[in-house]
């Protein structure tokens, strides 16, 4: 596989792949992003031209989706519209990316007879009660509750449909929240990281009860690469790197870490329809592949990704103000 096309390359976590293969492969890598406003050419700056070529445009483009397909071995796809709070108040460009673009794709892999790997979320089960011992797996039933995961869940049966139906040589993962360099600051983790930076105290939705199952980025690359050279044609990974935490707790860390009090955030209006909790079960994957993440403590991770968010303050500030103006018509 010298040759990979990876979609939606230039937003938060398909970056992340693009450096990681960039640095760990001798792939060539071609990128398509329509570059949205959670596109960032920045996230790719430095990468040589020699081993990455940029395509600025549309997944759901049938001519040039065919043309770059045709010209590659392998396809990783990360292309999505994917912010929760988006989706609940414009849903239809999820639909338009998420399911109408994903079939674009397939429709481009199946006449090349192109190996596709889907990268997907673990949205697409719904949530877990706070008190419930279970977690996800790949038998567990899909309820999305929102536009962006039901758009998701629609894209994995598109691919699973056509791996059956035509036989395209596909893979799906369905991964926990990310988190690390290059995430826009309408997330999390970052839009708290970026408040404290510009002395704003963050914001905490609802009691903060609800519970993530966190990964960086870094350890969800190693694993689709991993998906994409060793997994099993026609099967679905679950990535997870048993970080549950619920998000009190990461706010709380994030204050402490910077310097601050842990108490000095405001909690502000709950999200519509907000699932409770997310856990992964990434048993398959560790024990069919061999996969173990490298930042399986937490705090570590978060450490690292703190650090980065405050040298980089060129990367995140033109979007920060348009962000939290934003938030601030939602009261959140």
């Amino acid at each position: 596989m010298g040759r990979i096309l990876v979609t939606g390359g230039a937003g938060f976590i398909g970056s992340n792949f693009v450096h990681y293969l960039v640095d760990h492969t001798d792939h060539h890598v071609t990128v398509l992003d329509k570059l949205t406003y959670a596109g960032n050419l920045a996230s790719l700056s430095g990468l040589p031209e020699s081993r990455m070529t940029f395509v600025h445009g549309d997944i759901a483009d049938p001519e040039l989706v065919d043309e770059l397909v045709a010209s590659v071995d392998a396809v990783v796809h990360y292309a999505a519209e994917s912010h929760n709070d988006n989706s609940l108040h414009f849903p239809q460009p999820f639909v338009h990316t998420n399911v109408i673009g994903t079939f674009t794709l397939l429709e481009a892999v199946r006449k090349h007879r192109v190996r596709l790997h889907h990268v997907s979320t673990d949205e697409v089960y719904g949530d877990l009660a706070l008190d419930d011992p279970a977690r996800f797996t790949e038998s567990t039933p899909y309820n999305p509750s929102s536009p962006y995961s039901s758009t998701k869940a629609g894209s994995d049966m598109l691919v699973r449909a056509w791996a059956r139906s035509y036989g395209v040589e596909a893979t799906i993962s369905n991964c926990s929240n990310n988190y690390g360099p290059y995430q826009h600051v309408e997330k999390f983790i970052p839009r708290q990281i970026t408040n404290v930076l510009w002395g704003i105290r963050p914001k905490l939705y609802g009691d903060g009860r609800n519970v993530r199952d966190w990964i960086h980025a870094e350890d969800h690359s190693s694993a689709v690469l991993l998906i994409l050279e060793k997994g099993r044609v026609g099967e679905t990974y679950l990535i997870g790197a048993d970080g549950e935490k619920d998000n009190k707790t990461v706010v709380e860390l994030i204050l402490t870490m910077m310097g601050q009090d842990s108490d000095a955030y405001e909690n502000v209006a709950d999200r519509m329809g907000h699932d409770l909790r997310y856990a992964i079960d990434s048993t398959k994957l560790r024990n069919e592949l061999g996969w173990r993440p490298r930042y399986g403590d937490f705090e570590e991770g978060l450490s690292a990704t703190i650090d980065w968010y405050r040298e980089h303050e060129d990367w995140w500030a033109p979007a920060k103000e348009v962000t939290e103006a934003f938030y601030a018509q939602l009261g959140q």
